[in-house]
Formats: C-alpha cells, sequence, structure tokens
C-alpha cells in the first residue's frame, strides 16, 4: 500500500496570499474544511469565509470539500472556550487543546466517522490538506483526525504554519 501525504494548515498567521502559497509549495490540490462554521471573524480573515475562499482556490487550480461530519458539535466547541477562559487564554492564542474535549471529540465524532473516503481522495499525484481556523495544530481537532490517519491508515502527515 503506497504511503499517502496529508497537510493541515489554519486560518490564523495568514493571509489570502500567502495561504495559497503554501497550499502550492506543499502542492495541496485539494483542501479538505473540517470547519463547523465556516466564517472568521475579523477583517483581515475575510479571505477564508467559505464562499471567498472556494472561489481562490478554484482560480488556483484546488479543489475543495466541506467536511462538516468532523467538525465538533457547539457543545464540544464551548467545553473547549471554557476550558480556554479557565486557563486565560484566547482562541487565537490557545496552545493546545483541552484533554476532555479531545477525549470526546475522539469518542463522540472521530470514532463514528469514516475516513476511507478523505483516504482514497489522497492520490498519487499533490496531496491534500486538512483545514480548520487554528494557527497550531496542536490547538485544533485537526491534529486529531490527522493522527487518526497517520495511525489507521499510513498516511504520513506534514503541518504547515505560517512562515
Amino acid at each position: 500500500m503506497p504511503m499517502h501525504r496529508m497537510m493541515t494548515i489554519g486560518v490564523y498567521g495568514f493571509d489570502g496570499e500567502s495561504f495559497l502559497q503554501r497550499l502550492r509549495q506543499a502542492d495541496v490540490r485539494l483542501l479538505l474544511d473540517v470547519r463547523q462554521r465556516r466564517g472568521v471573524r475579523g477583517p483581515e480573515y475575510a479571505w477564508a469565509n467559505s464562499h471567498r475562499l472556494q472561489a481562490a482556490l478554484a482560480e488556483a487550480g484546488i479543489a475543495y470539500e466541506h467536511h462538516r461530519e468532523l467538525a465538533p458539535t457547539t457543545e464540544l466547541r464551548r467545553l473547549q472556550y471554557a476550558e480556554d477562559d479557565r486557563r486565560g487564554v484566547g482562541k487565537r492564542s490557545r496552545r493546545e487543546l483541552a484533554a476532555e474535549y479531545a477525549r470526546r471529540y475522539t469518542t463522540e465524532i472521530l470514532d463514528r466517522a469514516d475516513l476511507a473516503p478523505i483516504v482514497s481522495a489522497l492520490t498519487g499525484s499533490g496531496s491534500a490538506a486538512l483545514f480548520c481556523v487554528e494557527r497550531d495544530p496542536e490547538a485544533c481537532h485537526r491534529s486529531l483526525i490527522a493522527g487518526r490517519l497517520a495511525e489507521r491508515h499510513r498516511v504520513t502527515i506534514e503541518h504547515l504554519r505560517p512562515r
């Protein structure tokens, strides 16, 4: 079985141009959006809102899929925000996921998800990228999806970060 490559990337720390540039450098041909809500607050991140992003990707020749089944529920997101508040960290400066969030995301969402279609979408040419909001994969559920892909589907993971 060939080893497939999967990238992960977030919104924070990029602008529209540098985001597309990072995807091109990593030869990403498919962006897998795993956000629940496909908008990002703040004018500097307007480029990441679903319609604008899809238009920019189409122009760059990068395919787009929304995998809502892999997005955290509102309840899970609130659990993470409560932990952020308790630790006194802002959503944009979070460095890691709350243990309870990671545990529940895994049992409630990841364990029930069928990742086979994602794995079969990883062709020999180019790579795909799991896409969410947080700058650091460790602070985002995309790292849990990536970990599962690496562990059970022999996918090589690379995290793309802003320069």
